[in-house]
Protein backbone atom coordinates (compact mmCIF):
# COMPACT_ATOMS: atom_id res chain seq x y z
CA UNK A 1 0.00 0.00 0.00
CA UNK A 2 1.70 3.41 -1.03
CA UNK A 3 2.75 5.87 1.83
CA UNK A 4 3.26 9.67 1.35
CA UNK A 5 4.60 12.28 4.12
CA UNK A 6 2.94 15.37 3.42
CA UNK A 7 4.47 17.26 6.31
CA UNK A 8 5.82 17.50 9.62
CA UNK A 9 5.50 19.62 12.77
CA UNK A 10 7.67 19.76 15.65
CA UNK A 11 6.64 20.02 19.17
CA UNK A 12 8.98 20.76 22.28
CA UNK A 13 8.71 20.33 25.95
CA UNK A 14 11.26 21.34 28.42
CA UNK A 15 12.04 18.70 31.18
CA UNK A 16 13.23 18.90 34.61
CA UNK A 17 15.20 15.60 36.10
CA UNK A 18 14.39 15.05 39.84
CA UNK A 19 18.01 14.59 40.21
CA UNK A 20 21.26 14.84 38.08
CA UNK A 21 22.08 12.18 35.34
CA UNK A 22 25.90 11.67 34.61
CA UNK A 23 26.53 9.62 31.72
CA UNK A 24 30.10 9.86 30.18
CA UNK A 25 30.82 12.87 30.07
CA UNK A 26 27.85 14.71 30.35
CA UNK A 27 25.59 15.42 33.55
CA UNK A 28 22.14 15.92 32.83
CA UNK A 29 19.48 18.09 34.88
CA UNK A 30 17.01 19.71 32.07
CA UNK A 31 16.32 18.44 28.68
CA UNK A 32 14.11 19.54 25.68
CA UNK A 33 11.15 16.49 24.78
CA UNK A 34 10.60 16.55 21.32
CA UNK A 35 7.60 15.33 19.18
CA UNK A 36 7.13 14.92 15.81
CA UNK A 37 3.95 14.58 14.66
CA UNK A 38 4.19 13.25 10.66
CA UNK A 39 0.90 14.00 8.25
CA UNK A 40 0.80 11.05 5.83
CA UNK A 41 -1.44 10.09 3.20
CA UNK A 42 -1.92 5.79 3.25
CA UNK A 43 -3.70 4.18 0.60
CA UNK A 44 -5.84 7.96 -0.04
CA UNK A 45 -6.03 7.94 3.86
CA UNK A 46 -4.66 11.04 5.32
CA UNK A 47 -3.57 10.19 9.21
CA UNK A 48 -0.92 11.79 11.96
CA UNK A 49 1.35 9.54 13.41
CA UNK A 50 3.72 11.10 16.15
CA UNK A 51 7.37 9.98 17.83
CA UNK A 52 9.02 11.29 20.80
CA UNK A 53 12.58 11.63 22.07
CA UNK A 54 14.91 13.85 24.44
CA UNK A 55 17.77 15.54 22.94
CA UNK A 56 20.37 13.96 25.53
CA UNK A 57 23.25 16.03 24.48
CA UNK A 58 26.90 14.40 24.30
CA UNK A 59 25.54 10.90 23.73
CA UNK A 60 25.05 10.75 19.98
CA UNK A 61 28.70 12.65 19.15
CA UNK A 62 30.58 12.52 22.47
CA UNK A 63 32.63 15.52 21.24
CA UNK A 64 33.85 17.44 24.32
CA UNK A 65 34.85 20.66 22.60
CA UNK A 66 30.91 21.58 21.55
CA UNK A 67 28.37 23.29 23.48
CA UNK A 68 24.98 21.57 25.39
CA UNK A 69 23.09 24.03 23.38
CA UNK A 70 25.03 23.60 19.75
CA UNK A 71 24.08 19.88 20.57
CA UNK A 72 20.57 20.36 20.84
CA UNK A 73 20.02 22.66 18.15
CA UNK A 74 22.01 19.97 15.52
CA UNK A 75 19.92 17.41 16.88
CA UNK A 76 17.11 18.91 15.49
CA UNK A 77 18.55 20.21 12.36
CA UNK A 78 18.95 16.47 11.23
CA UNK A 79 15.15 15.54 12.35
CA UNK A 80 14.23 18.25 9.88
CA UNK A 81 16.57 17.26 7.30
CA UNK A 82 15.13 13.98 7.28
CA UNK A 83 11.56 14.96 7.27
CA UNK A 84 12.71 17.10 4.18
CA UNK A 85 13.87 14.12 2.72
CA UNK A 86 11.00 12.40 3.49
CA UNK A 87 8.68 14.85 1.75
CA UNK A 88 10.17 15.20 -1.19
CA UNK A 89 10.14 11.14 -2.21
CA UNK A 90 6.30 11.55 -2.45
CA UNK A 91 4.95 8.14 -2.90
CA UNK A 92 6.76 5.01 -1.49
CA UNK A 93 5.89 1.68 -2.08
CA UNK A 94 5.44 0.72 1.63
CA UNK A 95 6.71 1.96 4.86
CA UNK A 96 9.89 0.17 4.40
CA UNK A 97 10.93 1.59 1.28
CA UNK A 98 9.67 5.15 2.60
CA UNK A 99 12.35 4.68 5.14
CA UNK A 100 15.26 3.44 3.68
CA UNK A 101 14.87 5.77 0.97
CA UNK A 102 15.31 8.27 3.78
CA UNK A 103 18.05 6.24 5.33
CA UNK A 104 19.64 6.53 2.90
CA UNK A 105 19.56 9.87 1.49
CA UNK A 106 20.18 10.62 5.36
CA UNK A 107 23.47 8.67 5.49
CA UNK A 108 24.66 10.50 2.21
CA UNK A 109 24.21 13.62 3.52
CA UNK A 110 25.68 13.05 6.92
CA UNK A 111 29.10 11.68 5.38
CA UNK A 112 28.86 14.81 3.13
CA UNK A 113 28.65 17.17 6.15
CA UNK A 114 30.60 15.11 8.45
CA UNK A 115 27.85 14.61 10.52
CA UNK A 116 27.86 11.03 12.88
CA UNK A 117 26.29 8.17 11.56
CA UNK A 118 24.14 8.13 15.24
CA UNK A 119 23.36 11.64 15.10
CA UNK A 120 22.03 11.70 11.74
CA UNK A 121 20.34 8.48 12.35
CA UNK A 122 18.11 10.26 14.75
CA UNK A 123 16.17 12.13 12.12
CA UNK A 124 15.59 8.88 10.77
CA UNK A 125 14.51 6.75 13.63
CA UNK A 126 11.40 10.04 14.92
CA UNK A 127 10.39 10.00 11.27
CA UNK A 128 10.17 5.90 11.03
CA UNK A 129 8.31 5.98 14.31
CA UNK A 130 6.15 8.36 13.59
CA UNK A 131 5.36 7.55 10.09
CA UNK A 132 4.88 3.45 11.29
CA UNK A 133 2.49 4.83 13.59
CA UNK A 134 0.77 7.05 11.19
CA UNK A 135 0.45 3.50 8.96
CA UNK A 136 -0.85 1.44 11.87
CA UNK A 137 -3.68 4.07 12.59
CA UNK A 138 -4.78 4.46 8.53
CA UNK A 139 -4.85 0.41 8.44
CA UNK A 140 -6.21 0.01 11.67
CA UNK A 141 -3.87 -2.64 12.40
CA UNK A 142 -1.85 -2.56 15.34
CA UNK A 143 2.06 -2.94 15.06
CA UNK A 144 2.32 -5.98 16.26
CA UNK A 145 -0.01 -7.88 13.41
CA UNK A 146 1.49 -5.74 11.52
CA UNK A 147 4.63 -7.35 11.98
CA UNK A 148 3.52 -10.69 11.57
CA UNK A 149 1.84 -10.28 8.40
CA UNK A 150 4.99 -8.14 7.23
CA UNK A 151 2.65 -5.30 6.21
CA UNK A 152 5.33 -3.07 6.55
CA UNK A 153 6.86 -5.04 3.62
CA UNK A 154 10.10 -5.34 5.48
CA UNK A 155 12.58 -6.42 3.52
CA UNK A 156 15.44 -8.09 5.75
CA UNK A 157 18.01 -8.46 2.70
CA UNK A 158 18.09 -4.94 1.70
CA UNK A 159 19.84 -4.60 5.32
CA UNK A 160 21.68 -7.93 5.85
CA UNK A 161 22.77 -9.94 3.07
CA UNK A 162 22.30 -13.51 4.50
CA UNK A 163 18.78 -12.67 5.52
CA UNK A 164 17.97 -12.72 1.57
CA UNK A 165 14.61 -14.05 1.35
CA UNK A 166 13.57 -14.04 4.85
CA UNK A 167 11.11 -12.30 6.49
CA UNK A 168 10.56 -11.36 10.37
CA UNK A 169 7.66 -13.72 11.23
CA UNK A 170 10.26 -16.61 10.51
CA UNK A 171 13.40 -15.06 12.38
CA UNK A 172 10.99 -13.65 15.54
CA UNK A 173 8.99 -15.64 17.59
CA UNK A 174 6.55 -12.62 17.85
CA UNK A 175 4.51 -13.86 21.39
CA UNK A 176 5.82 -10.69 23.27
CA UNK A 177 5.59 -11.55 26.78
CA UNK A 178 2.77 -9.92 29.49
CA UNK A 179 5.99 -8.61 31.11
CA UNK A 180 9.67 -7.63 30.96
CA UNK A 181 12.12 -7.25 33.65
CA UNK A 182 13.50 -3.55 34.45
CA UNK A 183 17.48 -3.35 34.71
CA UNK A 184 18.47 -0.39 36.34
CA UNK A 185 20.47 2.08 35.62
CA UNK A 186 23.40 2.93 38.68
CA UNK A 187 24.78 6.38 37.18
CA UNK A 188 28.03 7.88 38.10
CA UNK A 189 26.94 10.16 40.74
CA UNK A 190 23.73 8.01 41.78
CA UNK A 191 24.07 7.77 45.82
CA UNK A 192 24.05 3.98 46.68
CA UNK A 193 22.91 4.15 49.94
CA UNK A 194 19.82 6.89 51.43
CA UNK A 195 22.75 7.35 54.10
CA UNK A 196 24.77 8.74 51.52
CA UNK A 197 22.65 11.85 50.58
CA UNK A 198 23.38 15.03 52.47
CA UNK A 199 20.26 17.13 53.49
CA UNK A 200 20.66 19.78 50.61
CA UNK A 201 21.13 16.56 47.89
CA UNK A 202 17.51 14.78 49.26
CA UNK A 203 14.68 14.45 46.71
CA UNK A 204 11.65 14.91 48.71
CA UNK A 205 9.23 14.13 46.02
CA UNK A 206 7.99 10.78 47.39
CA UNK A 207 10.21 8.44 44.72
CA UNK A 208 13.03 6.60 45.55
CA UNK A 209 16.69 8.14 45.12
CA UNK A 210 19.45 6.00 46.50
CA UNK A 211 20.01 2.52 45.26
CA UNK A 212 19.11 0.45 48.27
CA UNK A 213 15.59 2.72 48.39
CA UNK A 214 15.01 1.53 44.78
CA UNK A 215 15.81 -2.01 45.19
CA UNK A 216 13.28 -1.87 48.18
CA UNK A 217 10.97 -0.18 46.43
CA UNK A 218 10.49 -1.72 43.08
CA UNK A 219 11.84 -5.06 44.02
CA UNK A 220 14.85 -4.78 41.48
CA UNK A 221 16.90 -7.90 40.27
CA UNK A 222 18.66 -6.56 37.05
CA UNK A 223 21.57 -3.67 36.96
CA UNK A 224 22.99 -1.61 34.75
CA UNK A 225 26.00 -0.31 36.58
CA UNK A 226 28.34 3.02 34.54
CA UNK A 227 32.01 2.85 35.40
CA UNK A 228 34.59 5.26 35.74
CA UNK A 229 37.62 3.21 34.09
CA UNK A 230 39.55 3.76 37.09
CA UNK A 231 39.92 0.17 38.65
CA UNK A 232 40.12 1.15 42.45
CA UNK A 233 37.56 3.73 41.76
CA UNK A 234 35.51 0.67 40.32
CA UNK A 235 35.66 -2.08 42.87
CA UNK A 236 35.49 0.26 45.71
CA UNK A 237 31.91 1.25 44.01
CA UNK A 238 31.88 -2.10 42.92
CA UNK A 239 32.00 -3.53 46.36
CA UNK A 240 29.60 -1.29 48.34
CA UNK A 241 26.87 -2.46 44.92
CA UNK A 242 27.55 -5.97 46.18
CA UNK A 243 27.47 -4.78 49.91
CA UNK A 244 23.93 -3.35 48.85
CA UNK A 245 22.55 -6.38 47.17
CA UNK A 246 23.54 -8.74 49.58
CA UNK A 247 22.20 -7.01 52.60
CA UNK A 248 18.89 -7.01 50.41
CA UNK A 249 19.01 -10.47 50.94
CA UNK A 250 19.14 -10.59 46.67
CA UNK A 251 20.19 -13.66 46.09
CA UNK A 252 19.27 -13.97 42.03
CA UNK A 253 20.40 -11.24 40.12
CA UNK A 254 22.33 -9.90 37.41
CA UNK A 255 24.19 -6.95 36.37
CA UNK A 256 25.76 -5.45 33.27
CA UNK A 257 28.77 -2.87 32.82
CA UNK A 258 28.08 0.12 30.75
CA UNK A 259 31.99 1.11 29.95
CA UNK A 260 30.58 4.91 28.04
CA UNK A 261 34.05 4.62 25.83
CA UNK A 262 36.06 5.53 28.65
CA UNK A 263 39.30 3.66 26.81
CA UNK A 264 40.88 4.88 24.18
CA UNK A 265 41.70 1.66 22.77
CA UNK A 266 41.04 -2.48 23.19
CA UNK A 267 44.92 -2.43 24.86
CA UNK A 268 43.41 0.05 27.41
CA UNK A 269 40.60 -1.86 28.14
CA UNK A 270 42.02 -5.44 28.22
CA UNK A 271 44.72 -4.16 30.67
CA UNK A 272 41.94 -2.48 33.00
CA UNK A 273 39.95 -6.01 32.74
CA UNK A 274 42.40 -8.04 33.31
CA UNK A 275 43.29 -6.12 36.73
CA UNK A 276 40.05 -5.53 37.96
CA UNK A 277 38.20 -9.14 36.86
CA UNK A 278 41.42 -10.50 39.37
CA UNK A 279 40.33 -8.86 42.30
CA UNK A 280 38.78 -11.37 45.06
CA UNK A 281 36.85 -8.85 46.09
CA UNK A 282 34.79 -9.00 43.57
CA UNK A 283 35.03 -12.67 42.48
CA UNK A 284 31.82 -13.24 43.86
CA UNK A 285 29.75 -10.08 42.65
CA UNK A 286 31.25 -10.86 38.78
CA UNK A 287 29.85 -14.04 38.72
CA UNK A 288 26.69 -12.22 38.21
CA UNK A 289 27.88 -10.22 35.57
CA UNK A 290 26.04 -10.59 31.97
CA UNK A 291 27.90 -8.27 29.76
CA UNK A 292 30.37 -5.47 29.36
CA UNK A 293 28.60 -2.30 27.26
CA UNK A 294 30.74 -0.29 25.01
CA UNK A 295 34.02 0.24 26.80
CA UNK A 296 35.88 1.37 23.92
CA UNK A 297 35.59 4.84 22.35
CA UNK A 298 33.81 4.72 19.48
CA UNK A 299 36.81 5.73 17.16
CA UNK A 300 38.68 2.61 18.01
CA UNK A 301 35.96 0.29 18.90
CA UNK A 302 35.28 -1.48 15.69
CA UNK A 303 39.23 -1.26 14.54
CA UNK A 304 41.46 -3.31 12.83
CA UNK A 305 43.20 -3.38 16.06
CA UNK A 306 40.57 -3.80 17.82
CA UNK A 307 39.68 -7.49 16.49
CA UNK A 308 43.49 -8.53 15.87
CA UNK A 309 43.34 -8.28 19.97
CA UNK A 310 40.40 -9.50 21.21
CA UNK A 311 41.15 -12.31 18.70
CA UNK A 312 43.98 -13.15 20.89
CA UNK A 313 41.96 -12.53 23.93
CA UNK A 314 40.98 -15.86 26.20
CA UNK A 315 39.94 -13.75 29.27
CA UNK A 316 37.85 -11.84 27.49
CA UNK A 317 33.98 -11.09 29.09
CA UNK A 318 30.55 -10.78 26.88
CA UNK A 319 31.04 -7.88 25.19
CA UNK A 320 27.65 -5.38 23.19
CA UNK A 321 28.32 -2.71 21.04
CA UNK A 322 26.04 0.73 21.83
CA UNK A 323 27.75 3.93 20.53
CA UNK A 324 29.56 2.38 17.81
CA UNK A 325 26.30 1.13 15.91
CA UNK A 326 25.90 4.05 13.85
CA UNK A 327 25.19 2.17 10.76
CA UNK A 328 23.08 -0.56 9.61
CA UNK A 329 25.84 -2.70 8.64
CA UNK A 330 27.52 -2.26 12.25
CA UNK A 331 26.15 -4.57 13.89
CA UNK A 332 27.71 -7.43 11.06
CA UNK A 333 31.48 -5.25 11.68
CA UNK A 334 31.33 -5.62 15.78
CA UNK A 335 30.77 -9.37 15.34
CA UNK A 336 33.66 -9.91 12.99
CA UNK A 337 35.44 -7.82 15.39
CA UNK A 338 34.89 -10.44 18.57
CA UNK A 339 31.92 -8.45 20.18
CA UNK A 340 28.82 -10.81 21.17
CA UNK A 341 26.08 -8.27 19.61
CA UNK A 342 24.32 -4.50 20.07
CA UNK A 343 22.47 -3.20 21.61
CA UNK A 344 18.66 -1.79 20.52
CA UNK A 345 17.15 1.82 20.94
CA UNK A 346 14.49 3.25 19.13
CA UNK A 347 16.64 6.20 18.50
CA UNK A 348 18.73 4.13 16.33
CA UNK A 349 16.32 2.73 14.21
CA UNK A 350 12.82 0.12 14.35
CA UNK A 351 13.49 -1.44 11.22
CA UNK A 352 16.92 -1.65 11.95
CA UNK A 353 16.61 -3.48 15.27
CA UNK A 354 14.29 -5.81 13.89
CA UNK A 355 16.83 -7.17 11.45
CA UNK A 356 19.87 -7.14 13.85
CA UNK A 357 17.55 -8.96 16.10
CA UNK A 358 16.65 -11.16 13.11
CA UNK A 359 20.19 -11.90 12.24
CA UNK A 360 21.32 -12.85 15.40
CA UNK A 361 18.41 -15.40 15.80
CA UNK A 362 19.60 -16.70 12.46
CA UNK A 363 23.83 -16.87 13.42
CA UNK A 364 22.16 -18.63 16.66
CA UNK A 365 20.77 -21.51 14.81
CA UNK A 366 24.04 -21.43 12.34
CA UNK A 367 26.45 -21.62 15.68
CA UNK A 368 24.65 -22.90 18.42
CA UNK A 369 27.83 -23.11 20.59
CA UNK A 370 28.06 -19.33 20.18
CA UNK A 371 26.98 -16.67 22.37
CA UNK A 372 24.70 -14.01 20.45
CA UNK A 373 23.45 -10.42 22.08
CA UNK A 374 20.66 -8.26 21.59
CA UNK A 375 19.93 -6.14 24.70
CA UNK A 376 18.19 -3.22 24.82
CA UNK A 377 19.29 -0.07 26.69
CA UNK A 378 18.05 3.63 27.64
CA UNK A 379 18.56 6.96 26.87
CA UNK A 380 16.24 8.35 29.54
CA UNK A 381 13.27 7.53 28.03
CA UNK A 382 9.76 9.13 29.48
CA UNK A 383 6.68 8.12 28.40
CA UNK A 384 3.86 9.31 27.33
CA UNK A 385 5.01 8.01 23.79
CA UNK A 386 8.50 7.58 23.19
CA UNK A 387 8.79 4.97 26.37
CA UNK A 388 5.60 3.11 24.95
CA UNK A 389 7.04 2.69 22.09
CA UNK A 390 10.42 1.93 23.11
CA UNK A 391 9.28 -1.09 25.23
CA UNK A 392 6.87 -2.49 22.58
CA UNK A 393 9.64 -2.93 20.27
CA UNK A 394 11.65 -4.29 22.51
CA UNK A 395 9.28 -7.02 23.99
CA UNK A 396 8.59 -8.10 20.43
CA UNK A 397 12.06 -8.55 19.62
CA UNK A 398 12.45 -11.02 22.45
CA UNK A 399 14.75 -8.91 24.90
CA UNK A 400 14.30 -10.33 28.19
CA UNK A 401 15.31 -7.32 30.69
CA UNK A 402 16.25 -3.73 29.47
CA UNK A 403 17.65 -0.96 31.16
CA UNK A 404 14.90 1.79 32.20
CA UNK A 405 15.70 4.73 33.97
CA UNK A 406 14.06 7.49 32.54
CA UNK A 407 11.35 6.64 35.74
CA UNK A 408 14.26 7.46 38.07
CA UNK A 409 15.76 10.55 37.23
CA UNK A 410 12.10 12.12 35.93
CA UNK A 411 9.36 12.80 38.16
CA UNK A 412 6.79 10.34 36.60
CA UNK A 413 4.95 12.00 34.26
CA UNK A 414 4.39 14.98 36.40
CA UNK A 415 5.62 17.05 33.60
CA UNK A 416 2.35 16.49 31.82
CA UNK A 417 -0.84 18.24 32.35
CA UNK A 418 -3.98 16.65 34.73
CA UNK A 419 -5.48 15.31 31.77
CA UNK A 420 -2.72 13.89 29.94
CA UNK A 421 -1.64 12.00 32.67
CA UNK A 422 -5.42 10.39 33.33
CA UNK A 423 -5.68 9.79 29.71
CA UNK A 424 -2.18 7.59 30.20
CA UNK A 425 -3.79 5.89 33.33
CA UNK A 426 -7.06 4.71 31.84
CA UNK A 427 -5.13 3.15 28.33
CA UNK A 428 -2.05 2.18 30.30
CA UNK A 429 -3.32 0.93 34.20
CA UNK A 430 -1.00 -2.08 33.68
CA UNK A 431 2.65 0.33 33.11
CA UNK A 432 0.89 2.94 35.29
CA UNK A 433 -0.13 3.57 38.50
CA UNK A 434 -1.13 6.91 40.39
CA UNK A 435 1.64 7.81 43.22
CA UNK A 436 0.63 9.03 46.86
CA UNK A 437 1.84 12.63 45.82
CA UNK A 438 -0.84 12.82 42.54
CA UNK A 439 1.08 12.14 39.34
CA UNK A 440 1.33 9.07 37.60
CA UNK A 441 4.15 7.26 37.58
CA UNK A 442 5.84 3.81 36.13
CA UNK A 443 4.57 0.52 38.04
CA UNK A 444 7.41 -1.52 38.79
CA UNK A 445 6.66 -4.34 40.77
CA UNK A 446 8.99 -7.10 41.76
CA UNK A 447 11.64 -5.67 39.06
CA UNK A 448 9.44 -5.90 36.28
CA UNK A 449 6.81 -3.71 34.37
CA UNK A 450 3.47 -5.23 32.71
CA UNK A 451 3.46 -4.43 28.83
CA UNK A 452 -0.38 -6.36 27.66
CA UNK A 453 -1.51 -2.41 27.01
CA UNK A 454 1.06 -1.72 24.41
CA UNK A 455 -0.31 -4.47 21.26
CA UNK A 456 -3.54 -2.79 21.57
CA UNK A 457 -3.06 -0.24 20.07
CA UNK A 458 -1.11 1.04 16.66
CA UNK A 459 1.91 1.80 17.84
CA UNK A 460 2.14 1.44 21.77
CA UNK A 461 0.23 4.81 22.88
CA UNK A 462 -3.33 4.59 23.63
CA UNK A 463 -3.93 8.32 24.51
CA UNK A 464 -4.91 11.08 22.25
CA UNK A 465 -2.07 12.77 22.58
CA UNK A 466 -2.23 16.53 21.51
CA UNK A 467 1.48 17.78 21.31
CA UNK A 468 0.60 21.09 19.79
CA UNK A 469 -0.20 21.62 23.58
CA UNK A 470 3.99 21.98 23.63
CA UNK A 471 5.62 24.82 22.46
CA UNK A 472 5.92 25.13 18.42
CA UNK A 473 9.38 24.61 17.64
CA UNK A 474 9.64 27.16 15.59
CA UNK A 475 8.78 29.55 18.88
CA UNK A 476 11.15 27.33 21.63
CA UNK A 477 14.40 28.90 23.11
CA UNK A 478 17.21 27.24 24.63
CA UNK A 479 17.28 29.62 27.49
CA UNK A 480 14.00 28.68 27.83
CA UNK A 481 14.98 24.95 29.29
CA UNK A 482 16.79 27.30 32.18
CA UNK A 483 13.31 29.26 33.26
Amino acid sequence: MKIRLEKIKLNILNMHTRMPFKYGIAELTVVPHLFLSAYVAVGGKQVRGIASEGLLPKWFTKNPDTSYKQEILEMIDVVKHAAAAGIELGDCESVFDFWYQVYSDQKAWGQKENIPGLLSGLGVSLLERAVIDGYCRAVETPFLEALRSNAFQIELGRIHKQLQGHSPDKLLCLSPTAEIKVRHTVGLVDPLRTSDISIPETVNDGLPQSLEACIAAYGLRMFKIKIWGHVQKDVQRLTAIGDICRKANIETFGFTLDGNEHFDNAEKFIAYWDEISRCQELSEFFQHLLFVEQPIDRKNALSPDTAELFSNWRTKPLLVIDESDSDISSVRTALACGYNGTTHKNCKGVFKGIANACLLNHLKTQDTGATYILSCEDLSNVGPVALLQDLLVANILGIEHLERNGHHYFKGLSMYSQAVQAAVLKAHNDLYRMHDGGFAVLDIQNGKVRLDSLTKFPFGYGLALEPNEFTAEEAWEYASLFE
